[in-house]
């Protein structure tokens, strides 16, 4: 068995992939690795999510590690700060601190072919060697600012969700909100009750089916704490109930007619105005975009200083929104509730790999890699929640643990096979994207024209296209005959670089 501690690994961010990263890593005796984090303090996207009433989209339950299955949250679907609370809980115990360099962005990481490493520039003006390195950002890091013309000269206060100025008071306010999605529908409720008028700008309708929240009492949470197999139990039944929503992606009449219903008496439950309704209505099938819980989002298009604006949006001026109508909104503030640029993976990150390969360049057209984990051309390296990963129907939580599993397994491997590097076969990558571009132009996500699913091209990049349980049975093993394999002693390495561990 080599040293493990003549290894060094990098892993870029400290949001869930990289926390749970850190702990595979440290379980399996691993204990030689980095984790930049380009923050003061880690958390990922609940780092960068405080907008009121910023809560998880799927059940508590099932949102939080299998091997620190969590037992005393307080509602059903874990607000922000819970989760916050969760993750530095997790880091702490697990002994993952020390391994953290806060304010420490990666800026580049070209692979040197010669010695098989790494060599990582940081935002701090490190020059270091990894032999392995791991990309931990995700999907939902860098805020998508729409390009509407106008918009730099607003002269009022503006910012996006995911970056929420709560130093400026929404009280009275004539506030205008672009957007109706995941954070929208959160934010939305809560601002209601205390700005002046209220205009949301909505581009398209949004399936959207009750969440049924609701405070945990406190008999469950002992229920819980003294019986942990019973949080266990229900984590396992909340997981096989969002599993059976898939068949809604496939398409299958039955499935998807059913949550249809569903999302349609909700509405007609809380909008009894027909053209309300009616402009509340999609247009396109349920699961073409992500479907969106909210119990409270309904009823505060019912107050009377919230106003849903269907017509689009032409231009801003200095101090409105002017619509296609020709309509004049006044606003005194602007939230872009606009999402990420989920498609600009690792940006603005640099990667280089073999013959100084850019795999910014490489995924300019379609962001492609083996189980959402390797590239080919680029040794060594593995991403977390990377191109098709993503989920419309279950707990992401279950598809990184799924990852770091893998990934921990073929860094061991590695390390104790003398392996220098390993670099993914071509024909293996390109043989798994064909298969997977298949199976997704039958979903019904490639029924929608525009989503953040897709790329500019109408790729569909984000998400998995199959079940969770599938997911599970690829990842289960790493194979590591499917790479192309350099044995350390040919190798020549002079400076060993190694990363002294965060203090």
């Amino acid at each position: 068995m080599s040293n493990d501690n003549e290894r060094q690994i990098v892993i870029v961010g400290s949001g869930f992939s990289g926390i749970c990263l850190g702990i595979k890593l440290k379980q399996a005796g691993i204990h030689s690795f980095t984790i930049l984090e380009k923050a003061p303090r880690l958390g990922g996207t609940w780092r960068e999510n405080t907008y009121p009433g910023a809560a998880c989209d799927v059940p508590s339950i099932s949102y939080c590690f299998s091997f620190e299955q969590k037992t005393d949250w307080s509602r059903l679907w874990s607000p922000h700060d819970e989760i916050l609370a969760y993750m530095d809980q997790c880091a702490e115990k697990n002994g993952l601190v020390p391994h953290i360099r806060y304010s420490t962005a990666l800026e580049s990481a070209h692979f040197d072919a010669e010695s098989g490493q790494w060599q990582v520039r940081t935002s701090a003006g490190d020059e270091i060697r990894a032999d392995v390195l791991v990309s931990g950002v995700g999907q939902l890091n860098h805020p998508h600012v729409p390009v509407i013309p106008g918009l730099e000269s607003f002269q009022g206060e503006r910012f996006h969700s995911a970056r929420w100025n709560h130093d400026y008071d929404l009280t009275g306010k004539r506030v205008g909100v672009i957007g109706n999605a995941a954070s929208a529908i959160q934010f939305i409720p809560e601002i209601a009750k205390k700005v002046g008028r209220l205009d949301i700008f909505q581009r398209s309708a949004n399936w959207m089916v009750p969440k049924g929240d609701r405070e945990y009492t406190d008999t469950e949470k002992q229920r819980f704490a003294r019986f942990p197999w019973l949080a266990r139990l229900a984590r396992w039944k909340t997981w096989l109930q969002y599993e059976r929503m898939f068949p809604v992606f496939r398409q299958r009449p039955r499935a998807s007619a059913k949550m249809t219903q569903t999302s349609l008496d909700d509405l007609k439950t809380h909008i009894h105005d027909p053209e309300l309704r009616k402009a509340l209505t999609p247009t396109y099938p349920i699961g073409g975009k992500r479907i969106l819980f909210a119990d409270d989002y309904y009823p505060a298009l019912t107050r009377d200083n919230v106003h849903l604006v269907t017509s689009q949006i032409e231009r801003v001026e200095a101090d409105a929104v002017v619509t296609r109508d020709g309509a004049r909104h006044p606003v005194d503030a602007l939230i872009l509730a606009t999402g990420f640029e989920s498609t600009a993976f690792l940006s603005p990150m640099e990667i280089v790999g073999l013959g100084g390969r850019s795999l910014r360049d490489d995924w300019r057209d379609e962001p492609v890699a083996y189980m959402g984990m390797t590239v080919s051309g680029f040794p060594n390296f593995f991403m977390l929640y990377g191109p098709n990963t993503n989920l419309g129907h279950n707990s992401i939580i279950f598809m990184i643990e799924c990852q770091a599993n893998h990934i921990v397994s073929a860094i061991r491997q590695v390390f104790d096979q003398r392996i220098g590097t390993i670099d993914l076969r071509p024909d293996v990558m390109q043989a798994y994207n064909d298969r997977i571009q298949r199976e997704l132009s039958t979903s019904v996500w490639a029924t929608t024209d525009h989503s953040w699913y897709k790329n500019q091209s109408g790729r569909i990049t984000n998400n998995w296209s199959g079940s969770t349980i599938r997911y599970w049975w690829m990842t289960r093993r790493t194979d590591l005959s499917v790479y192309e394999q350099v044995p350390l002693h040919d190798l020549k390495r002079g400076d060993s670089g190694q990363l002294a561990q965060a203090s």
